[in-house]
């Protein structure tokens, strides 16, 4: 790669990968649930006892702010508002209850209420399986079906599934979580939505043409040799194009 662009992308990263460009982003929703776990002050609860947030709060989340993340950000913002005043910002306790809101209204865009109570089902049945459990244990493979109940598909980018994983396994300590302490940042893979595909394609970061998962791939690859052990942080140079670009 040309060394004049590598040092753009490492900029645009060390630039953007700052939580003040996404205080309203989806993000925003885990980070939310994840500094109330730290915290030394205890959070009240709906039922004015004190109440802390899990590991598994942070996680569902996570699921449901990734599953949301198309379209615009004000619109993903409120939509993710309305689930958890559904779920009285108590995610898992909502989940393990299995008293779900299970109709066809849309919750965001094409996303129905019933599609948030079978993952909610799902994710009750993985939790329940043997005590307390944490979905880093799944693969992005596994998550595709067992959490989204998608299709097993070897092609697929999994965009929000790979956009969770940054939240969850990233650990600089700036946006993302670093919450999975059991994954390697080396081991992800560059979220690839069209947006993505389009900055890495005009930055000459890849040459594949379907957006599938050898094309994150090879946009991951070539972020390796600029972020050694850390290729996702590539995300926020790519973000740091589109702000610069657009």
């Amino acid at each position: 790669m040309d060394e004049i662009l590598a040092d753009k992308l490492r900029s645009w990263a060390e630039r953007y990968n700052n939580p003040r460009y996404f205080a309203e982003d989806p993000i925003a929703f885990p980070r939310r649930f994840a500094q109330m776990m730290t915290t030394t002050q205890p959070t009240l609860g709906f039922e004015g006892g004190e109440w802390r947030p899990s590991l598994q709060d942070v996680e569902i989340a996570a699921v449901f702010a990734a599953h949301f993340a198309w379209g615009r950000r004000a619109m993903i913002v409120r939509d993710c508002s309305r689930l958890f005043d559904e779920m009285l910002w108590r995610p898992y306790d909502y989940v393990m209850a299995g008293d779900y809101r299970d109709d066809a209204t849309s919750i965001h865009r094409t996303v129905k209420w019933s599609e948030v109570a079978a993952i909610c089902k799902r994710l009750k049945d993985f939790y329940s399986a043997s005590g307390t459990r944490s979905l880093e244990e799944l693969s992005a493979a596994q998550m595709r079906t067992m959490v989204y109940g998608q299709k097993a598909d070897p092609k697929a980018a999994n965009k929000k599934i790979w956009m969770m994983r940054r939240w969850m396994v990233r650990r600089d300590g700036k946006v993302d979580l670093g919450l999975w302490k059991n994954s390697s940042p080396a081991d992800l893979i560059i979220p690839l939505d069209v947006h993505v595909y389009r900055q890495a394609s005009e930055l000459g970061l890849v040459t594949r043409k379907s957006k599938d998962f050898d094309t994150a791939r090879e946009i991951t690859a070539a972020f390796e040799d600029i972020f050694p052990g850390d290729p996702a942080k590539g995300d926020f140079a790519l973000f740091g194009y589109g702000v610069n670009n657009a």
